[in-house]
C-alpha cells in the first residue's frame, strides 16, 4: 500500500474511533461537566475550551450545548468569541479531513447530478458557505465535511464561516449567560434574558433577510408581459434552468426556450453568445433556481437579465402555450 493511502486509512480509522467514542458519551456533555473539567485548566481554560469545541465539531457533538455553556462560563461576548473560534477551527479541520480523505476519489467518480451539484456549489464559492452558515438548512457538522469534497478555497471557506457564524454564536452565548444570571438572581437577569431572546429572534429572521438580500437587484417579468414581448417579436434569449427531465415534463417549457440546467450554467456561459448586453429571461419551475442563475449571470457580467416570476407553474396557470420537445442546443 502506498504511504499516502496508508495515512488515509489510519486517519479514517482514527476518525471512526473518535466518532464512536463521541456518540457513546454524548449524554455526558453538559455545562456542569465542562465547568468541572475547565476548573483545572486555570488561565488556559479559554484555550482548552476552544480546542475541545474544535474536537467536538469534528466528532459531530452538538455545538449549541457548548455555546450555551460558554456563555454561562465565560460571559456573553467572550463566550461567543471562544465558541466561534472553536467552531471555526473544528469546521476547518473537518473540511481538511474530508478533502484529504475523499475529495480526489469523489472528483474521479462524480458524474451526473452529483457532479452538477458540486459544480453549482463551487460556482457560488464563499457565497454558498455564507448562505449555509446564515441559513442553517443542513446540519452544521455534516456541511463541514460535505464542503471539503468541493474545490472551494480553504481560506474563503474559513473566513466566510467565521463571519457568518458570529450572529448565532452571540445569540446562544448570550442565552447561556442570561440563564446563569437568572439562576444567580442578578439584578440584570430580566434584561439579559430579554436581550438573549431578541438576539435569537434576529437569528431566526436571518434566513428571510438573506433571501431578500439575494433577491436584491433581480429584475422580474410576469407571464403576461413576457407573452406580449414574445408576440411583438422582440424576443429575449429564454433560458430554462431546470433539469432536462423537468424541461420536457408535465409542465413543459416556453416554446423557443433553451434548456441549460442550473448546475451546468457556469460551464456553458459561452453558449449565451459574446454580447453580455443581450436580453436574457430565466425560467424554472417556480423562480427559485432562476434567481440563483440570475445572480451567477450578473457576476459573469451579463447586464440585461430577467426572471420569470412564478416560473412555469404561473405560466401554466395563465393558460399560455407550452412545448415538450427536447431543446438543449
Amino acid at each position: 500500500m502506498k504511504p499516502g493511502n496508508a495515512a488515509r486509512v489510519v486517519l479514517a480509522l482514527a476518525l471512526a474511533a473518535g466518532l464512536a467514542v463521541g456518540f457513546a458519551n454524548r449524554d455526558a456533555l453538559s455545562a456542569d461537566a465542562l465547568n468541572r473539567w475547565l476548573a483545572g485548566a486555570g488561565a488556559w481554560a479559554p484555550l482548552a475550551f476552544m480546542l475541545f469545541y474544535a474536537a467536538a465539531t469534528v466528532l459531530f457533538l452538538p455545538g449549541a450545548v457548548l455555546t450555551l455553556a460558554a456563555g454561562a462560563l465565560f460571559g456573553a461576548v467572550p463566550g461567543a468569541l471562544y465558541s466561534l473560534s472553536g467552531a471555526t477551527l473544528g469546521a476547518t479541520l473537518a473540511f481538511i479531513i474530508a478533502r484529504y480523505l475523499a475529495a480526489d476519489w469523489v472528483a474521479r467518480r462524480a458524474g451526473g447530478r452529483l457532479k452538477q451539484l458540486i459544480d453549482g456549489v463551487e460556482a457560488e464559492g464563499w457565497r454558498f458557505v455564507a448562505f449555509v452558515r446564515l441559513v442553517p438548512l443542513f446540519p452544521f457538522n455534516l456541511v463541514n465535511y460535505a464542503l471539503g469534497l468541493t474545490r472551494i478555497p480553504l481560506v474563503a471557506y474559513a473566513a466566510a464561516s467565521f463571519v457568518c457564524m458570529f450572529p448565532g454564536a452571540l445569540a446562544y452565548a448570550w442565552l447561556g449567560y442570561a440563564g446563569r444570571t437568572a439562576l444567580a438572581g442578578g439584578d440584570g437577569a430580566v434584561r439579559n434574558a430579554l436581550l438573549a431572546l431578541a438576539l435569537l429572534a434576529l437569528v431566526a429572521f436571518l434566513p428571510r433577510l438573506v433571501r431578500q438580500f439575494r433577491q436584491a437587484g433581480i429584475r422580474w417579468i410576469d407571464s403576461d408581459s413576457l407573452k406580449t414581448t414574445l408576440e411583438q417579436g422582440d424576443r429575449p434569449l429564454l433560458i430554462d434552468v431546470r433539469a432536462a427531465g423537468d424541461f420536457i415534463g408535465s409542465l413543459g417549457h416556453i416554446p423557443g426556450a433553451r434548456n441549460i440546467p442550473l448546475e451546468e450554467l457556469p460551464a456553458r456561459l459561452a453558449e449565451l453568445g459574446q454580447s453580455k448586453q443581450q436580453a436574457l429571461t430565466l425560467v424554472c419551475r417556480t423562480h427559485q433556481r432562476s434567481q440563483t442563475a440570475a445572480l451567477q449571470l450578473k457576476q459573469a457580467g451579463f447586464t440585461d437579465v430577467r426572471v420569470l416570476r412564478g416560473g412555469m407553474e404561473q405560466w401554466n396557470r395563465a393558460g399560455l402555450a407550452v412545448a415538450r420537445e427536447s431543446n438543449s442546443q
